[in-house]
């Protein structure tokens, strides 16, 4: 009898098991998602490891674009097809082969690369080593690192959030960090497959009158946002009074910053910078792709100083640009 108690006793671990895999396999969302690393851990190319959000929703890992030969460590929307990427961290000095590491050292971030040399890091100086230091992916996206005790934001080390590439996300600040001194903004990648920096950037202005945020191609300004009027910024086309997403402009003596919080963590929505536009995109299950929200420039009387002097713009009138009461063309001819 005792051996048949054995028997039964395997019988019923191995349905177990059988039970446990079935649900790990046909339902994902069921699958344990590991978000953290110790100091004793490490991501590399070679294993494939990635850290998930609790959510599910972001990944981070490395990656290389199309059928390039360099790789970059990132973070990506989980379970947008095709792949989107939120954030890069090595953008300006990729890795060259299949060899990089990150893992946690002195305190830091480090990104290493073939010999062991330091791609990227977080570069801090002043850590007090109180108590083990983590890094974590946390449900919006964002990748910090922090003492394995302390869960509060205002005590994280480091955090992504704080270094955006080309992709403002919900709770993500854009602008001015006054404490630090830090401007948040986002720059374009170079090409579609390149996410290194690009020529066109999205940034807080606050040295000309009220702030507002100026779309620029190098030094070359292309549109301005306006101010903020206390619902929106006059030039963006926001839609107030959405039960999923609501904006938010912040100026005080420790910052000058917008961000945007989704009340429906089932839609994602995202600002996004790439040539001469900057869009706000949206995916809303169950659609299988981002959809344009709006964007910026908006049409042709969108973009700065487009009539030139003396002059305004009329997108219902054509030509668009038109002489300002009193004045006339200077050149017919060429006007017309």
């Amino acid at each position: 009898m005792k051996g048949v108690q054995n028997i039964n006793h395997h019988s019923y671990t191995f349905s177990f098991f059988l039970v446990f895999l079935v649900l790990i396999l046909f339902h994902p969302a069921l699958s344990i998602y590991v978000n953290t690393m110790s100091s004793s851990e490490s991501l590399t190319i070679s294993s494939n490891r990635t850290l998930v959000s609790p959510s599910g929703v972001f990944e981070l890992g490395f990656f290389k674009p199309l059928a390039s030969s360099r790789w970059y460590l990132g973070i990506w929307y989980k379970k947008v097809s095709p792949k989107t990427y939120a954030w890069v961290a090595n953008r300006d000095n990729p890795l060259f082969n299949s060899t990089g590491t990150l893992k946690i050292s002195g305190n830091n971030l480090v990104l290493l690369g073939q010999s062991n040399n330091t791609v990227w890091s977080t570069n801090l100086t002043r850590v007090n080593a109180r108590s083990p230091v983590i890094a974590e992916l946390l449900p919006n996206g964002n990748f910090v690192m922090r003492y394995s005790n302390n869960r509060d934001s205002s005590g994280f080390l480091w955090q992504s959030f704080d270094f955006p590439t080309d992709t403002l996300l919900p709770d993500m600040k854009l602008g001015y960090d006054l404490k630090t001194g830090r401007n948040r903004f986002l720059t374009s990648w170079r090409s579609y497959d390149d996410p290194s920096s690009g020529n066109f950037t999205y940034k807080l202005d606050i040295g000309r009158g009220l702030p507002e945020f100026i779309l620029m191609n190098q030094s070359f300004e292309i549109q301005r946002s306006g101010p903020w009027n206390g619902i929106e910024f006059s030039g963006i086309p926001e839609v107030q009074g959405l039960d999923y997403m609501v904006y938010n402009y912040t100026e005080n003596s420790e910052e000058i910053a917008y961000t945007f919080h989704m009340t429906n963590q089932s839609i994602y929505s995202r600002l996004t910078i790439s040539d001469y536009t900057l869009d706000r995109l949206l995916w809303i299950p169950p659609s299988r792709g981002w959809r344009q929200f709006w964007g910026l420039p908006n049409d042709g009387c969108d973009y700065l100083y487009f009539c030139g002097a003396y002059a305004y713009c009329d997108i219902n009138t054509s030509p668009n640009c038109n002489c300002i009461k009193g004045f006339v063309p200077k050149n017919p001819q060429q006007w017309d």
